[in-house]
């Protein structure tokens, strides 16, 4: 009895071999370890009275390669609970073969790295949806292997979803995370990296950039570029790009692309018109099957100091007018002391009436217009 293994991957078709030398009264019959019948042939026709539930509309046999010796069948759609040995009987009316096949299956869909954060605290995770078997997990910084801070795993239907994070603790150096599914001989990397921030005044432009590495970068995968702007516990999507289509899209008018820099793998950004709120940490993601690249960048925005000029100086113009107006007015002011016979009294006025006036003819029974009384 031959034994070959097979490799198939979770909800796609793998096909299940056994060939044999022809001759008349061909007889198939295939089977799995428990003895359930997958699919029958004989008398030059399909027999599947008794075909197992499970494998109805998922099997078939290649009927114009039978009589050339092809006994191999089509298996359809995998799941894990399909993993498992199969046996291949075929016979004629001169001889009879027996072929074993080992199927494994594996998953592996494409993990994600995600950058977030929380009040001052940022930090990265790699996840995956669903991988089959349990995979490597790697972290380095610049390319110093760590440990985990956290991992969470979830199992369904035989497959893991899995959930690695780390704190970033040093925003200058790189972080690294590599999921490696051993079976399926496949390895997802993510890399992130901090670029220096941009200090910028209001209203100007910047150029948020985002060039990828070439040992990460595969131009000629299919991938898909976005920026967006992190907060605590939030993210906006400002922009995103299309490899497949050529397609590019802005949520912001204020942002543009360049096509010129795109056609060389430089997928900057530009923002005009800056504001206050435009401070911030922003993300370029660019993601592909194989890979996750994130940069992030920082950006403040200060307050431009000529409009601060432009704004206070007049008021303070107007200000030191007004000072000088009330100053000289007051210096010509006088004090009037106008005092009556018989009465010991004295009134001391601040009168505008007195200015120049001989004050011994101020009779007591004037009304001054009093500017302050004293």
């Amino acid at each position: 009895m031959s034994e070959q293994v097979v490799i198939g991957r979770l909800d796609e078709d793998v096909i299940l071999p056994c060939s044999f030398e022809s001759g008349p009264d061909i007889v198939i019959h295939w089977k799995n370890q428990d003895n359930y019948y997958l699919y029958s042939y004989y008398k030059e026709s399909d027999q599947l009275e008794k075909q197992d539930p499970k494998f109805i509309n998922r099997t078939s046999l290649f009927h114009g390669q039978i009589h050339n010796g092809n006994a191999s069948l089509s298996f359809r759609r995998l799941s894990l609970q399909d993993e498992g040995i199969y046996v291949c009987y075929v016979g004629t009316s001169s001889r009879k073969k027996i072929n074993k096949v080992v199927l494994k299956v594996g998953a592996f869909v494409t993990p994600v790295m995600k950058y977030e954060k929380k009040n001052t605290n940022s930090f990265l995770i790699c996840n995956v949806l669903s991988v089959y078997p349990y995979p490597i997990i790697t972290w380095k910084v610049d390319d110093t292997p760590i440990s985990e801070n956290s991992v969470e795993e979830v199992a369904s239907l035989g497959a893991f979803c899995i959930n690695s994070g780390v704190n970033i603790t040093r925003s200058n150096s790189s972080y690294q995370c590599a999921i490696e599914n051993t079976l399926l001989k496949q390895t997802w990397r993510g890399k992130w990296t901090m670029k220096d921030g941009f200090r910028k005044m209001q209203s100007e432009n910047v150029l948020l950039s985002c060039e990828p590495e070439n040992s990460f970068f595969l131009p000629t995968q299919d991938f898909v570029v976005t920026w967006s702007k992190v907060g605590s516990e939030t993210s906006s999507v400002l922009a995103y790009f299309l490899n497949s289509s050529q397609k590019t899209v802005v949520n912001e008018p204020r942002l543009s692309w360049n096509k010129e820099l795109i056609n060389r793998h430089n997928f900057s950004l530009t923002l005009k018109d800056l504001s206050l709120s435009d401070s911030g940490e922003y993300l370029c993601n660019i993601s592909s099957s194989n890979y996750t690249l994130l940069t992030i960048q920082t950006l403040h925005v200060e307050v431009d100091q000529r409009t601060v000029v432009r704004i206070i100086l007049p008021i303070l113009v107007a200000v030191l007018a007004a000072t000088l107006v009330l100053s000289v007015v007051t210096s010509k002011l006088r004090r009037c002391i106008c005092s009556c016979p018989g009465n010991t009294s004295q009134r001391t006025w601040v009168c505008s009436w007195c200015t120049g006036r001989d004050i011994s003819k101020i009779p007591c029974s004037a009304t001054p217009t009093v500017l302050l009384s004293m």
